[in-house]
């Protein structure tokens, strides 16, 4: 039996999460899904610059799972960008730092 993904620790949700290519209308376009922890994970590794070991601190996970996280919100951004694709951000397996620090409490 395959084990439960841990729960990764995100900031904050995103606050627009809908992108689409300017001029092409809504229904002729097909839609992929960046999760959110893919999303924080992009955030952290590439805008902020931090290396995976620290992302992996801060979303609570290894550095392995960071990796494979990365990779794979990496490929749907490249894949929406190159072939003129929607990306939804929703979804994954995540919770937002300040609702885990109240559960703590």
């Amino acid at each position: 039996m395959a084990r439960p993904p841990k729960c990764r620790i995100v900031q904050t949700e995103p606050t627009v999460t809908y992108f689409k290519p300017r001029g092409i209308p809504m229904k002729m376009l097909k839609e992929l899904v960046l999760t959110v922890e893919g999303f924080e994970a992009i955030r952290l590794s590439d805008m902020n610059g931090l290396d995976q070991d620290e992302v992996a601190q801060l979303m609570g996970v290894s550095r392995q799972t960071v990796g494979r996280v990365l990779a794979q919100a990496r490929k749907v951004v490249a894949t929406a960008l190159v072939e003129g694709l929607c990306i939804k951000i929703e979804g994954g397996t995540y919770q937002v730092a300040s609702q885990q620090e109240n559960d703590a409490q």
